[in-house]
């Protein structure tokens, strides 16, 4: 049973309870990636919801000491797998990073020996759902990743469920 996303944790008081995962589910998944510094400081966050717009998750991930591009791929990549485990068949993935779109697509090949194994993984990753796809959006549709990659680096924290 899914708990109503508009009611409110009796024992937080904090906003709307996340949405569960129907197993099978299609999931709508926004990441970011984010450095101060390049390399620097580096975090990402991952905002999930339903297909009805509906939150089922907002995760973040401190990295320390990491390239921009690790970053967008650590997002990437927890996403996934973060709809793997909770049974997701479906994802439509969206990234403000032109670079991890185009290079999961084939359009732009994966050249620094760092990335391969990021690039590998997301990749098989990928072909593990029914259906999947990483699609580019601009960063103010990207709004939701963005502000939980910021709190991972303001709070040096991560919240990975």
């Amino acid at each position: 049973m899914q708990s109503h996303p508009v009611l409110r944790d009796a024992r937080t008081g904090l906003g709307p309870r996340a949405v569960s995962v129907a197993e099978g589910a299609s999931l709508q998944i926004h990441i970011d990636g984010a450095s101060r510094g390049n390399p620097g400081d580096a975090a990402f966050g991952v905002y999930v919801a339903d297909d009805s717009g509906q939150t089922v998750a907002e995760l973040y991930g401190y990295l320390g000491r990491a390239t921009n591009n690790v970053a967008e791929y650590q997002a990437l990549l927890h996403a996934l797998r973060y709809a793997l485990a909770k049974g997701a068949r479906r994802v439509r993935v969206f990234s403000d990073s032109e670079l991890v779109v185009k290079q999961i697509d084939g359009r732009y090949r994966v050249k620094h020996p760092d990335m391969l194994p990021l690039y590998r993984d997301a990749t098989a990753l990928l072909r593990r759902f029914q259906d999947a796809s990483v699609a580019h959006v601009r960063r103010e549709q990207n709004k939701d990743a963005d502000r939980l990659a910021n709190r991972a680096l303001d709070e040096k924290a991560s919240k990975l469920e």
